[in-house]
């Protein structure tokens, strides 16, 4: 196992890479929060990102946003993610890379590999299956190799959905075989910023190529223990939330049966079958949402239309995404809650036997979730790797949240930051 303390030639517990990207500014204000939580009551920490003046200007907003004057002395790197050797140079000097330079399927790779070359563990919030899952087939041997550990998808994209399943096992009394989780989000005229928009665009765009990378797997079908999960349509209204739902399109599902297939694999555990919904509201959400899912998937396929849904991420997301993001005064009021409901057999039911028998619900609840949770999410999953490392799998390689932290303290951290976890009922 890799040291995870600081030393002469690698000084720095974290590096917050792309700190001055709108995601990466609320990263290194939560970084600065949790400095008490590092190993021994201390954190040594670095920013790094491609221009030297915004990196300062970036700690200076932190200081005073923070009220933390000596947030302005925290060390600065120049780093390119165009420019392997000075990847190399700033990989040499963490533990960990917080990498939040995104969209992650042109610009995260380089870092991937350079962590892995140079001994630094690599923690991300992509929301990309195409880039997370062709990682894991590229460089999870070598990761291994070099006990390096490459943790994707730590943001709200897919910490609370991957932990919640492991959270609402744990709570069931018997073996939980299906969940359905609602994602429901509560707006105060908020929006997304137009990186993620754009990660949209181009994964939509490119959908094929996760079928190639899913079929070099070779994986089998996972075991399905009792009644197969009912997959709902493409729209429909949802008593569970008192609104109209459709699947969820993000990573949650892909990261939710990645790690039930490592749980299972290695931990013989049996695997949950899980499905993914969001909440979109009432008739007129339904509409609009209709609206613009029928001229965004037509104009993804084709490169003029991937321009103009790129220079304009406002006009054709109906205002859920912008070149500008969300004001603190949004992302105060905004809020969401993931439901998750779960059915299952008690301890000596044989599923072969007929349907479940128990029934449990479980949620998880948090502030906004793109650039409040999000960093939360991340940095403590970096302070539990630090403090934790002895919980980890024994060796490195590429992981969901969930593979990674199954044996950690991490859903009791985000309890204490604000993203609860509770039991609502239960067999």
């Amino acid at each position: 196992m890799a040291t995870l303390t600081t030393s002469s030639k690698r000084p720095y517990h974290i590096i917050v890479f792309g700190a001055t990207g709108f995601t990466g500014q609320f990263v290194v204000e939560e970084v600065a929060r949790t400095c008490n939580e590092g190993p021994g009551g201390t954190l040594q920490w670095a920013v790094a990102g491609r221009n030297r003046d915004r990196l300062e200007k970036t700690l200076v907003q932190a200081a005073d946003a923070l009220r933390k004057p000596e947030l302005k002395c925290v060390e600065v790197i120049v780093v390119d993610v165009a420019e392997p050797e000075s990847l190399a140079i700033m990989c040499k000097q963490g533990i960990i890379v917080l990498n939040c330079v995104g969209p992650y399927r042109f610009y995260g790779e380089p870092v991937v590999k350079a962590c892995i070359e140079n001994g630094a563990h690599c923690i991300d919030i992509c929301g990309e299956p195409q880039f997370l899952e062709g990682i894991q087939l590229k460089y999870h041997s070598k990761a291994q190799e070099n006990d390096v550990y490459i943790i994707g998808s730590c943001g709200f994209d897919s910490v609370p959905a991957d932990m919640g399943i492991l959270y609402t096992q744990v709570h069931f009394k018997g073996g939980l075989h299906v969940c359905k989780c609602f994602i429901i989000l509560f707006f105060f005229g908020g929006c997304g910023h137009d990186a993620t928009w754009q990660s949209a665009i181009f994964g939509f765009a490119d959908s094929a190529s996760l079928k190639r990378i899913r079929r070099k797997f070779g994986h089998k079908p996972l075991p399905a223990v009792g009644a197969r999960i009912k997959k709902r349509g493409a729209l429909f209204f949802s008593k569970e939330i008192e609104q109209y739902a459709i699947p969820f399109m993000g990573s949650d599902p892909s990261v939710v049966r990645r790690t039930q297939r490592y749980l299972h694999e290695e931990h013989k555990h049996s695997p949950v079958q899980y499905m993914a919904y969001v909440g979109i509201g009432g008739l007129f959400s339904v509409l609009k949402t209709l609206f613009a899912g029928v001229v965004f998937w037509f104009m993804v396929k084709f490169s003029l239309g991937r321009g103009l849904l790129t220079e304009f991420p406002e006009f054709f997301s109906f205002g859920l995404f912008s070149k500008t993001g969300p004001t603190r005064k949004q992302m105060d009021g905004t809020s969401f809650c993931l439901r998750f409901m779960g059915e299952g057999y008690t301890t000596g039911q044989d599923p072969s036997q007929g349907k479940p028998n128990a029934t449990i619900s479980t949620e998880i609840t948090g502030p906004e979730p793109g650039y409040i949770t999000t960093p939360i999410t991340m940095v403590q999953a970096a302070i539990t790797l630090l403090n934790e490392h002895h919980c980890l799998p024994n060796k490195g390689g590429v992981y969901t949240p969930g593979s990674a932290f199954a044996r950690t303290t991490l859903i009791d951290r985000l309890n204490k930051h604000g993203i609860q976890f509770s039991l609502k009922n239960g067999q």
